[in-house]
């Protein structure tokens, strides 16, 4: 389960992607970014992010620590740009924050050498949940001390805005063309049987991470178990192979 947390402080807008995080403090004394509820993308950004974020921690990666953050809209108060104040006034209750990572610098390819191991792992982990956020445009990696550090999941399991359909994504192909770590698809196949197995040992705990509220009143389910229990059988689907899904190496 996400810790959970209370922002007691707005510090300042993060001008970076389309829902404008916020960071923000919080009663345990540190700061997080924070993912509006009430923004654009809504509560299956948020639903994404928690899903594949713990999922990939399970999976070894490097993914800042998630927290379920609960945002009074009061704050808005300090925030003097009018739209950004709507935002905050439509996300009161339960938001995600995820760990600030202090002294961070935006991932460049053609700056930053990168472990091929660690490499292919992440652009696996990115063809499992189909994530079309890690071009090398914007590749929503942080180096900080200690590496590598994976952000921004949001747009992820594309699946779920359409569940009358999501049974044919299962077997959809990863295009991994404008992918930041391209270059390690060579190396797929020396950790796909492993990480396929990792990752359908802890898909029910990271399943499981989503806070209920964001699953409650989905269309088409009775209940939030019922939401969990379409999640689980996707991605168990998914990793059941065969795993045609994954990129091939650039001839």
């Amino acid at each position: 389960m996400l810790s959970e947390v209370t922002a007691v402080r707005y510090v300042t807008p993060l001008r970076e992607g389309g829902s404008m995080p916020g960071l923000v403090e919080a009663d345990d004394r540190r700061l997080y970014v924070l993912k509006w509820v009430g923004a654009a993308q809504g509560r299956k950004a948020l639903v994404a992010e928690v899903l594949a974020g713990e999922l990939a921690r399970r999976l070894g990666l490097p993914v800042p620590e998630l927290a379920l953050l609960d945002l009074d809209p009061v704050l808005a108060r300090s925030e003097p740009e009018p739209q950004i104040q709507d935002q905050m006034r439509a996300s009161g209750g339960a938001n995600l924050g995820m760990a600030y990572v202090s002294g961070a610098l935006n991932f460049d390819p053609l700056c930053f050498d990168t472990d091929l191991d660690l490499a292919a792992r992440v652009l696996w982990f990115d063809a499992l949940i189909g994530n079309v956020d890690r071009s090398w445009r914007n590749p929503n990696l942080l180096v900080a001390a200690g590496g590598l550090r994976l952000i921004d999941h949001g747009a992820s399991l594309i699946f779920h805005h359409s569940w009358k359909s999501a049974e044919a994504w299962r077997r959809k192909p990863y295009d991994a063309s404008d992918h930041a770590l391209r270059h390690a698809a060579g190396h797929l196949p020396q950790v796909d049987a492993e990480l396929a197995g990792l990752a359908a040992a802890a898909l029910p705990a990271a399943v499981a991470a989503i806070p209920g509220v964001w699953l409650d009143d989905e269309p088409g389910f009775a209940t939030a178990e019922d939401v969990r229990a379409a999640y689980t059988a996707q991605l168990t689907a998914r990793l059941a192979g065969p795993r045609d899904w994954l990129p091939e190496a650039a001839s």
